[in-house]
């Protein structure tokens, strides 16, 4: 451990809190703390951006260490140079020394170096008989091998923080160019949509992107980017499945029949068991498709969701789906557990369930969360969307009557 009094500088250079805190930490050294000096530097140069300091002065820097004898830095082998302004100019390829002496005081300020100024401020030493250095002055390197392991674990987070940047570019490079090729798809297959709109979202999101990024300003320009590329999919996926439903007679005949009004009573049961049908083995719930409902009924039950849909009116399914993945935007619930939903329940029966969320917004905390746990009663055989659609067909005649 350092001893001795507290070193001023020479001259008019002034004492700094920040100087003083160096030597005192310089003097707290333990006798074998140790560290390699070029995998210091090379540790340095990894946490430059959070040290502060420039490349320039770490060529400095770079010059100071090749004075020192020894690979190791420790105490016992001395943490002194004292190279003339000549020879470090030299080292430090050619570098001007005014240029010089402003990257020392940049290199003292970040509490890497410190000066041990002589009497007449020349950097000297005094060697014994033996050809010892008992007595020297020049630069201690003793701030720099206090903050040794500090310095490597700055390096060790800024190692890893670029690689998190390289991974969200990545990500973002490809979510890009997915949503470029999405939309020129949908205008070229004539997909019903606001085209415009999402394409001039996407062209306002990527001016957003900074030349020098982040992890920081990168991240939240992914997430707005994939929540987009996932509306986009939710479009095309729907008019996909449109196309199948049109092109498969018998999915278009059950549909045909699903559309005959039906009576209160055939809307109340949400179960086999509630109709008093003894469950069978043979029928799995799970793959059991969802009754389907009239669009008539869900836009009663539901008047709301025309304001969502193309032009501010529901004619057929379709508008009801497409203003269904509006809706789902609006009230903040996640793709994916819209997605969960239109595969369980089948895309109609979802953007009915949406439009009946959307009827009784002000009465649910969490839109998403009651989605899931709709869509988890239904996988299980245990929900069903006609008791939903009664009971706001009822709440809504209920005030019509007190209008009138």
């Amino acid at each position: 451990m350092q001893g001795g009094s507290v070193t001023t500088p020479f001259g008019r250079r002034s004492m700094t809190l920040g100087m003083l805190a160096s030597e005192y930490m310089s003097r707290a050294i333990e006798p074998e703390t140790s560290a390699d000096k070029w995998k210091l530097f090379r540790a340095l140069c990894e946490a430059k951006p959070k040290l502060g300091i420039s490349e320039r002065a770490l060529s400095v820097m770079n010059a100071l260490l090749s004075f020192y004898p020894e690979t190791t830095l420790s105490e016992e082998n001395g943490l002194i140079v004292f190279p003339s302004n000549m020879q470090l100019s030299l080292r430090a390829h050619g570098m001007a020394e005014a240029t010089l002496r402003r990257h020392i005081a940049a290199l003292v300020g970040a509490g890497l170096l410190a000066r041990r100024d002589s009497p007449n401020g020349k950097r000297y030493a005094r060697k014994d008989g033996d050809g010892a250095i008992y007595e020297a002055y020049g630069f201690s390197l003793a701030p720099l091998l206090s903050r040794a392991r500090e310095i490597e674990q700055i390096a060790a987070n800024v190692e890893m923080e670029r690689l998190q940047l390289r991974r969200l570019r990545e990500r973002l490079t490809i979510c890009r160019r997915d949503i470029a090729k999405l939309i020129e798809v949908a205008l070229e297959e004539g997909v019903d949509g606001n085209w415009d709109a999402i394409h001039q979202h996407y062209r306002s999101l990527v001016v957003t992107i900074p030349r020098v990024a982040t992890v920081a300003t990168v991240a939240p320009i992914l997430e707005e980017m994939e929540m987009l590329h996932e509306e986009i999919s939710n479009l095309l996926e729907i008019r996909v499945k449109i196309e199948n439903l049109s092109a498969n007679p018998d999915q278009t005949e059950r549909h045909k029949q699903s559309s005959t009004p039906e009576s209160i009573n055939e809307l109340e049961p949400s179960s086999r068991q509630e109709r008093g049908e003894k469950p069978s083995q043979a029928i799995d719930p799970q793959r059991e498709r969802m009754k389907e409902f009239p669009l008539g009924m869900v836009l009663q039950a539901c008047p709301t969701i025309s304001d969502y849909g193309p032009g501010g009116a529901v004619a057929n399914w379709r508008d009801l789906m497409q203003a269904a993945v509006v809706v789902r935007s609006t009230l903040r619930v996640s793709p994916s557990a819209y997605q969960d939903a239109c595969k369980v329940m089948g895309p109609q029966n979802a953007s009915a369930i949406m439009a009946c969320i959307l009827e009784r917004a002000e009465h649910i905390n969490s839109p998403g969360g009651y989605l899931r746990d709709l869509t988890s009663r239904a996988k299980r055989g245990e929900f069903s969307l006609g008791p939903v659609l009664t009971a706001l067909l009822r709440a809504r005649g209920g005030r019509d009557r007190l209008a009138s």
